[in-house]
């Protein structure tokens, strides 16, 4: 099953959804997203932001 995560159930005010075949790629999406978009480096994200990402992916 497809998952989904999308940036504003993270308080964002971002509309970017982000979509992939698991939680792994959604991972990796994620992170080039949040590099890109919002100049967080991807080795600089504290573990438990990791976990309110995690807990913020959806089956779709």
């Amino acid at each position: 099953m497809a998952k989904v995560l999308r940036c504003r159930d993270l308080g964002t005010n971002c509309p970017k959804e982000i979509r992939a075949e698991n939680e792994e790629e959604l991972m990796k999406l994620a992170a080039e997203h949040a590099e890109k978009d919002h100049g967080i480096s991807a080795s600089s994200i504290p573990p438990s932001m990791l976990g309110l990402v995690k807990a913020a992916i959806k089956d779709e």
